[in-house]
């Protein structure tokens, strides 16, 4: 277990980047759809509830279709090439390869 967590730790902490992102989209989100909730004499709905709408998933495409999906690409294959141990990669311990 502990060698699985070493040698996929970057994909592990930019998962967790991407995890704390939806989150925080999601309680956002929340915060803004009950505002306009109440506005228009509605009622306020839960988290769980939000992100179960057509709301949470319109506001994650969107964000998704600009800056996210243009690099994420490019990271999981830094990634992906970093934690095998490409030879255009630096060793993960300072030098370079021979």
């Amino acid at each position: 277990m502990k060698r699985l967590l070493k040698e996929n730790s970057l994909s592990l902490f930019f998962l967790l980047i991407f995890v704390l992102a939806l989150v925080g989209q999601a309680f956002a989100g929340q915060a803004d759809y009950n505002d306009r909730q109440l506005v228009d004499g509605g009622q306020p709905i839960s988290v769980v509830e939000y992100v179960a709408t057509s709301d949470f998933a319109v506001n994650v495409a969107e964000n998704w279709q600009s800056e996210y999906l243009q690099f994420l690409p490019f990271v999981l294959a830094t990634v992906w090439l970093v934690q095998r141990g490409s030879p255009e990669s630096k060793d993960r311990q300072g030098g370079r390869r021979a």
